[in-house]
């Protein structure tokens, strides 16, 4: 039985749930609302579950793909080599289609022209950059811009449509700190920069810190560890939120001003708590190994998040959700900083994971499921004894609380866990004209593309009888579905409706309400199934 599951989820599921189904639940932990009747579909995405091939092309099979390779992706996902480019970092799609790629090592952004069915065609679209990183097309008025960061300063340069190399540039903001800055004697430690623009044509980029964690960037000018606003023409700077130790992937939620980031967070945090472990002080391994998380969060305007004063502690009930803060031994022991007085971390990643692109995803191809929500390139740990990472991270979004759910794998496989061994390292992920996903790796080189087949066999269910009218369809991997499909609760008396379940298929459909029922069904074409989409909630179970 299902019924109480959106109301009581745990308590309910571990009284009456039977072990094998809580276990797929356990998996499917994250539980997103997608409006309409076409797609009004809400379940737990299905993760990275299935050892997929990456196809790569005869033109592109050097190191690492001198030998097969597998990555995990959900069902009916594909995953394959689209480009291969060394030390591939942050891209951005032209209006066109065209692919730019950033190089930081050789002073280069890229340009990667689709080019029918043969290799892709690459070139320089500009050289001579400082460490060149992120990449943001924006039109203003008529005039479309492609904005590039260097260690330095930011540029932009006007774009048209097929264009091949930039042109046109202009330097909208100069004397960013970078290893170049007197003060720091060629010591910085994150000094590429990031950037994002909004809808009202503001400019904001995150200048991270010199440092793992110091108190030399919360009083310098201009801060580090924070994010300044500036016009779309560099014009009227000004401290946007600090306490961001090194944001890298910047991004606006569709159809919102609203700023989301994800941060890499410090390393060798020393253990904050005097108790009786005798361990106040001290960097104890078990416990630098989750702390403090990563961060995934919304920024305001005038937002403090804590570093280096304040870390984020996952160890509370609500996990990785509105984390309470911790003071920072080594720099907030005292409590001289009011760690109560920070804004409070949206969500949590694994410790050590290393976030580096965010992007909310429109416009692909992808099932419903998939359909909104963010995708964050996980590159990988360091400062563990096990490393975490190396995979590409979903956020299904809620949209009632407007924040991200909770966690699952979308592409994984870089990092083989029995051995540690490691062959590749996520970045940055951008939506193609296809309505593919496409990923940079910068350890192995390469641009991935992950792409989505629909199943052939679908679980339709139809407003009408006869299969006729307004539908809703399923995959037929197994899951938790809900949809607005009507009440179950007096048998014979809904309204007609029709359900079409494809062989070797069972489906159960149970009534949200306390008391409700549920019905199961085999293969074939069934009639009476739920009254009339009336926004009753009810839940599909595909087995």
């Amino acid at each position: 039985m299902l019924v109480r599951f959106a109301l009581h989820p745990r308590k309910w599921l571990k009284r009456r749930v039977s072990a094998r189904l809580f276990s797929l639940l356990t998996l499917l932990t994250t539980v997103m609302y997608f409006e309409g009747l076409t797609n009004a579909a809400e379940a737990s995405p299905p993760g990275a579950s299935v050892e997929t091939k990456v196809e790569v092309p005869s033109s592109m099979i050097s190191a690492p793909f001198n030998t097969s390779r597998y990555l995990k992706v959900p069902p009916n996902f594909a995953i394959s080599v689209y480009a291969r480019i060394p030390k591939a970092r942050f891209m951005a799609v032209a209006p066109n289609g065209d692919l730019l790629v950033s190089q930081p090592s050789t002073g280069k952004v890229l340009i990667v022209q689709p080019n029918g069915n043969n290799d892709p065609i690459i070139s320089d679209f500009v050289t001579g950059l400082r460490k060149p990183h992120d990449i943001v097309f924006h039109t203003i008025d008529d005039t479309t811009y492609v904005y590039i960061s260097e260690t330095h300063q930011i540029n932009r340069f006007t774009y048209k449509s097929g264009d091949i190399t930039a042109n046109n540039r202009q330097v909208v903001i100069a004397g960013l700190p970078d290893s170049s800055t007197p003060e720091l004697k060629g010591s910085y430690g994150h000094e590429l920069k990031n950037i994002a623009l909004d809808a009202n044509h503001k400019l904001y980029v995150s200048i991270a810190s010199t440092c793992n964690a110091c108190l030399e960037d919360t009083v310098s000018n201009p801060r580090r560890g924070a994010i300044y606003q500036y016009n779309a023409d560099g014009s009227n700077p000004r401290l946007f939120a600090q306490g961001l130790r090194n944001a890298e992937g910047l991004a606006f939620l569709p159809e919102t001003n609203d700023l989301w980031v994800v941060v890499n967070n410090r390393d060798n945090i020393a253990y904050p708590f005097n108790d009786s472990s005798g361990n106040y002080g001290k960097v104890i391994p078990s416990y630098v190994d989750n702390h403090p998380p990563e961060e995934f969060t919304k920024v305001r305007d005038g937002g403090n998040y804590g570093w280096p004063f304040c870390n984020p502690n996952p160890d509370k009930p609500n996990g990785f959700n509105d984390m309470p803060f911790d003071r920072d031994f080594q720099f907030n022991a005292d409590g001289r900083v009011n760690c109560n007085a920070m804004d409070r971390i949206t969500k949590g990643i694994q410790a050590h994971s290393a976030p580096l692109g965010l992007t909310f995803l429109q416009d692909t191809k992808f099932p419903s499921l998939y359909s909104t929500g963010a995708v964050v390139g996980l590159h990988g740990s360091w400062n563990r004894q096990k490393k975490t990472g190396y995979k590409i991270a979903y956020f299904p979004w809620d949209n009632t609380k407007n924040i991200p759910g909770d966690q699952i794998d979308l592409v994984s496989g870089w990092l083989i866990t029995a051995t540690q061994q490691v062959w590749g390292r996520p970045v940055d992920m951008v939506v193609d004209q296809q309505g593919n996903l496409l990923i940079s790796d910068d350890y192995s080189g390469t641009i991935y593309k992950l792409s989505y087949t629909p199943s052939v066999e679908q679980i339709q269910v139809y407003k009408h009888m006869n299969f006729a009218g307004v539908s809703q369809s399923f995959p037929t991997s197994p899951g938790i579905y809900k949809a607005s499909q009507g009440d179950l609760s007096i048998v014979g008396n809904d309204s007609i409706s029709s359900l079409r379940v494809p062989p070797d298929t069972v489906v159960r459909v149970c009534e949200h309400n306390n008391g409700g029922r549920c019905r199961e069904y085999g293969s074939g074409e069934h009639k009476y199934v739920g009254d009339d989409f009336n926004d009753i909630i009810s839940f599909i179970e595909v087995k």
